[in-house]
């Protein structure tokens, strides 16, 4: 009897990369209300050649709107996604932040997790992170439990 078939609908566009240009766009017209290749190249931590590129790759499939010399505009469908990602992100970052875990590892893990995260999964964690943060006995319970007792 074949596996019953993963149930998929996040906004899982392409590869991480793709994702983490968009999350990373979507960022910064929430935070500065444009987004310019030098900004999105210094955030990644890579050439501006390289986000030139890239941009004009999600330019062409509809992602964003380019123009050279100019800010980047998300469409649509380049917004949607990039509001999915951004919450994936934040969602995780809250739960494992709420742990106590060092901002470090919550950054190194959450940046690999929300590229494999189904919605269903986003959901399940969301409704745990919810629960958790309105029931700071819960937290403290869970935070001795795994030893992690976070100092007053």
């Amino acid at each position: 009897m074949p596996a019953a078939k993963r149930q998929e609908t996040t906004a899982h566009v392409h590869s991480p990369a793709v994702e983490d240009y968009l999350e990373q766009i979507h960022n910064l017209i929430e935070g500065k209300g444009y987004a310019r290749v030098v900004d999105i190249a210094k955030n990644l931590g890579i050439s501006q050649a390289s986000v030139t590129n890239m941009i004009q790759r999600l330019h062409a499939e509809g992602y964003l709107i380019y123009e050279r010399y100019r800010g980047v505009v998300m469409t649509e469908a380049g917004r949607r996604i990039g509001q999915e990602i951004a919450r994936r992100h934040e969602v995780l970052t809250r739960l494992l932040s709420g742990f106590g875990l060092d901002p470090e590892t919550v950054h190194e893990d959450v940046e690999g997790m929300e590229h494999h995260i189904s919605r269903q999964t986003l959901d399940v964690l969301t409704l745990l992170m919810e629960e958790l943060e309105a029931n700071p006995d819960l937290l403290k319970k869970l935070k001795q439990r795994l030893g992690k007792i976070a100092k007053p």
